[in-house]
């Protein structure tokens, strides 16, 4: 209606002043409802394409949406394990701070685990202890074969130096006997000798794994444990949390709650505006929004991001082809806006809805030397019109809340 209405000032209103004045045309005699079309027709016909032209321009260079919400990151609270609830340390609404403990599940499978783990623990450090202790019982052993054996060829010296010189006085037999006796000595020192490498290769090498191997377990079982105690990631407001002792949490079908973070949102507004639009839309344009929440006011905004896909047109990867007639509904190209001046939405409630104006700038274009006349005008009424759109954003703000409490009948 506004944009009619400066149209017709244009148009139809020096149309009929024309006739009225020049031509001595009477409204009422003349100029009637009858007549008003014939004699007006020139003026009407303009009056119509300059409305629809404007209009278009308008809202072409200057985008208009009411798809603007404040959105936010919510994280959804569960463990990492099916089980029941032991105890629950918060309620829903509360405040919580990052690391704060939320709830306890059951952890005597668990606990059972980890202390399996420390009795295996012990159980290694007793065997090194043991093996210690065979370690210096084979020393006992190496030295009383070692003694053995150097009795027995002693022994066999002196028996060979006595057949040397009296071979009747020796036998072969006892001879061979004797080296038997040396030869099973040497093989007692050599399995002694043996068990020792064995041993110490246990307690240097074996045993030492193990027990690290048992502390990994611990560690593990220790975790295990940990994990039954959910804990807030970040600072946030617990929302939808209305868990209680005995419940069975899974972590794919049933969550316990949602944290909603401190800082999810609070500076971001996500716009979502209409796909004829994509060329105009640019980071650093200037926008003005007016939310529900936060009503007669008129916030200041820029354009930081402008995202380059559309979010309609994504594809995944499944067991059957997209037919392109599902991806037919037009999307929308998602944008973020700022405030212009820190903190002027931080009392908007995240998720509210807002309507939002965006306003092409050619001041830089219009600098320009080599910009014509003809496009320096067009420039010139593109920027104009801007206040158009920004009025019709005021009428918009003053008229949300009578809408909403007046004519929705609520």
């Amino acid at each position: 209606m506004l944009e009619f209405l400066l149209c017709l000032m244009v148009t139809i209103f020096p149309d009929y002043l024309f006739r009225r004045f020049f031509q001595g045309k009477r409204l009422g005699n003349e100029i009637n409802l009858y007549s008003v079309w014939y004699e007006l027709r020139w003026g009407i016909t303009a009056c119509i394409l300059l409305t629809v032209s404007l209009i278009t321009m308008i809202f072409y260079y200057h985008p208009s949406t009411t798809n603007v919400t404040k959105a936010f990151r919510t994280i959804t609270i569960q463990p990492e394990m099916i089980g029941r609830v032991e105890e629950v340390y918060v309620t829903r609404f509360q405040h919580v701070e990052a690391g704060q403990a939320l709830f306890r599940m059951e952890d005597s499978r668990q606990a059972a685990a980890l202390d399996t783990a420390e009795k295996s623990l012990a159980e290694l450090e007793a065997s090194a202890k043991v093996s210690q202790t065979e370690l210096e019982g084979i020393d006992g052993r190496i030295a009383q074969a070692r003694a053995a054996h150097d009795l027995a060829w002693d022994d066999l010296q002196t028996y060979q130096e006595l057949r040397n010189r009296n071979a009747s006085t020796t036998t072969r037999t006892e001879l061979n006997r004797l080296q038997a006796v040396v030869d099973a000595r040497v093989g007692e020192l050599d399995a002694a000798l043996a068990s020792k490498r064995t041993l110490q290769t246990k307690l240097g090498s074996l045993l030492p794994a193990e027990l690290e191997s048992a502390k990994a377990k611990i560690r593990e079982a220790q975790v295990a444990v940990d994990r039954t105690t959910v804990y807030a990631g970040v600072a946030g407001t617990l929302q939808q949390f209305t868990l209680r002792p005995g419940e069975v949490i899974n972590p794919l079908m049933r969550p316990a709650g949602i944290l909603v973070p401190d800082d999810a949102g609070d500076e971001t507004l996500v716009v979502g505006f209409n796909q004829v639009e994509a060329q105009v839309l640019k980071p650093g344009m200037i926008a003005e929004v007016t939310c529900a929440s936060k009503p007669y006011q008129i916030i200041p905004m820029v354009l930081t991001e402008v995202q380059d896909v559309i979010a309609s047109g994504q594809v995944r990867a499944s067991d059957q082809l997209v037919d392109a007639q599902q991806l037919a509904k037009p999307g929308t190209i998602t944008a973020t806006l700022e405030p212009l001046y820190a903190g002027q939405i931080a009392d908007i409630p995240r998720g509210s809805s807002c309507i939002a104006n965006a306003y092409t700038n050619n001041h830089d274009r219009l600098s320009d030397p080599n910009t014509g006349p003809g496009q320096a005008i067009f420039l010139h009424a593109v920027d104009a019109t801007a206040m158009v759109h920004a009025m019709l954003l005021r009428i918009q703000a003053v008229a949300l809340p009578v809408k909403t409490l007046v004519l929705s009948g609520h």
